[in-house]
């Protein structure tokens, strides 16, 4: 079985056909509520749809999931076929000892296992796949037992927690200076350095850390929403955060001074040199992008063409596939309305962002020495840099409630105090509406990490982001005038 996805905007590059047009199937696409990234299953020999795989993407299309969700959760059908077939079977005609030998394969097996939380994520996508071949009656009954509760008897036995990986300040200084940045360890200027862009890597790991931002969220920030737009005065930067957000969840964000500041010198440096390099090119692909020509920064909406029909967004509500294509008449010709774009003069994609943490990881190893902080045991992630948002945040905020308190057991008693308190003084109920978890729940697993000795005796925050003397106090304090019903 071969596996494809829909991918609207190839069509009018490579459908020809008579029969109908590129236009009509987009559109028909559309009608039915087809997203891009639906997957669709196709038999090898006769390239035909296999019907009741292909109901089965179009149910996950229903359900409103994101574009790389709907192809992950494709590839766990393929992936399992691909090894059914081996043992001369398939997704539909597989017993409980079929699915137990794949999970084995891929938990033990294959050449690099995978770990409880992906096998966690693969065995539901496979208990809501025959639980929907039996619910239309494809299949009488599912190949594997339920087990007790209701719980799928392939999924992990253990629950695992929360990977929360934090930096201390000298850690996150290296990663910036000179992982990303391409200083030496005693802060000199590494001529050797062979970057292409330094400030670009240091001003999105401050915005990272000073918004508590996810990658997806940070990455596809707007010139207008940063505050980097003509008539805007500067300093810290608010905006309303909700598609690239996940599950779409609404919720307001805000950016330091600090780590605006930094962004705007990648901007002034950077940035122009960029965009005048990649603006013919963009010229070129003008009838694939989105051209805005109004941009209403009070209204957070944007105005312009997209394929030859004039679109007006809210920015907020701009997904990253949107905001990646979205340009607009600059300087030099057409350049991204993004902050930060590559080589090509559009957003940096995932790929680009991993081989730009790769590298950084790289060089911080290679120059480590007995000088350099302790590295992590593991290489960092981007969002790394979230988790010690949150719990930089959440350990300042207690002191700033009831003071430094050692006794491990009155911390304790606080932290169940809090919750009945008022909700909006609730420095984990604050860090949880900041961060847009879904549940506080998520939230409370930061709490054993607030007794670490952190740099415990330097200030919350101090100078963290940029290089003046901007503290993150002053995220404490908008939140907490957030929650007091005092915008700013």
């Amino acid at each position: 079985m071969d596996l494809a996805f829909v991918q609207s905007d190839l069509l009018e590059r490579y459908l020809d056909t008579d029969v109908i047009s590129a236009a009509e199937v987009t559109a028909l696409l559309e009608r039915r509520g087809v997203l891009d990234g639906t997957p669709v299953y196709l038999d090898e020999e006769t390239q035909m749809p296999v019907p009741p795989l292909c109901e089965f993407g179009r149910y996950l299309s229903t359900s409103l999931l994101a574009e790389t969700t709907l192809k992950d959760y494709g590839r766990v059908i393929g992936r399992l076929d691909d090894h059914l077939a081996a043992l001369d079977s398939d997704v539909l005609s597989a017993t409980e000892t079929d699915l137990v030998s794949y999970r084995g394969h891929r938990t033990q097996r294959q050449k690099k296992p995978v770990g409880g939380a992906v096998w966690s994520r693969e065995s539901f996508v496979l208990d809501d796949f025959y639980g929907f071949l039996v619910d239309r009656k494809i299949l009488l009954n599912r190949p594997a037992r339920v087990a007790a509760r209701g719980r799928n008897a392939l999924a992990p036995r253990v629950r695992a927690g929360m990977d929360i990986r934090h930096l201390t300040f000298e850690q996150y200084r290296y990663l910036r200076d000179v992982g990303l940045g391409g200083q030496l360890p005693n802060s000199q200027v590494d001529r050797t350095f062979r970057g292409w862009s330094p400030l670009r890597g240091r001003a999105g790991s401050d915005i990272a850390l000073g918004s508590g931002m996810r990658w997806r969220e940070w990455a596809t920030v707007l010139l207008p929403e940063i505050g980097l737009w003509p008539g805007l005065s500067g300093g810290g930067a608010e905006f309303q955060l909700q598609a690239c957000a996940k599950y779409g969840k609404a919720r307001t964000v805000y950016v330091p001074e600090d780590a605006a500041a930094s962004a705007d010198l990648f901007c002034v440096l950077e940035r122009p040199d960029i965009v005048r390099r990649a603006a013919r090119g963009l010229e070129r692909k003008a009838r694939d992008l989105f051209v805005v020509s109004e941009v209403d920064v009070a209204g957070g909406r944007v105005k312009g063409v997209l394929d030859g029909v004039v679109r007006e967004y809210e920015m907020s509500a701009m997904d990253a596939k949107l905001r990646r294509i979205t340009v607009y008449e600059g300087e030099f010709g057409l350049e991204a309305l993004t902050l930060f774009v590559c080589r090509g003069g559009l957003m940096p994609g995932a790929d680009a962002w991993k081989s730009y943490r790769h590298r950084a990881w790289a060089r911080m190893t290679a120059l480590a020495d007995h000088t350099t902080p302790l590295l992590p045991t593991r290489r960092w992630r981007w969002h790394d840099l979230r988790h010690t948002y949150a719990l930089r945040l959440l350990t300042y905020l207690e002191n700033l409630m009831d003071g430094e308190e050692p006794d491990l057991k009155a911390r304790r008693r606080r932290h169940r105090s809090y919750l009945t308190g008022h909700i909006r003084h609730n420095p984990l109920l604050i860090v949880s509406r900041r961060l847009g978890h879904a549940s506080p729940e998520t939230t409370y697993e930061y709490l054993q990490y607030t007794d670490d000795l952190i740099n415990e005796f330097e200030a919350a925050f101090n100078g963290w982001v940029g290089d003046g003397e901007a503290t993150y106090a002053e995220i404490a304090s908008h939140v907490l005038s957030g929650a007091n019903g005092d915008r700013r």
